[in-house]
C-alpha cells in the first residue's frame, strides 16, 4: 500500500496540497499569537 502511494504522482499532489493547507494555518496562528504577545 505504501510502495503504490510512493509511486503514484496524484497521491503526491494530495499530500502536498494537505501539507501546504496545514503550513498556511500554522503561519496564520503563529502570527496571531505572535500580535496577542506583543500587545499584552
Amino acid at each position: 500500500m505504501l510502495e503504490l502511494l510512493l509511486n503514484d504522482p496524484v497521491a503526491w499532489g494530495s499530500i502536498l496540497g494537505i501539507f501546504v493547507v496545514i503550513a498556511i494555518c500554522a503561519y496564520y496562528v503563529y502570527l496571531f499569537v505572535h500580535n496577542v504577545n506583543e500587545d499584552a
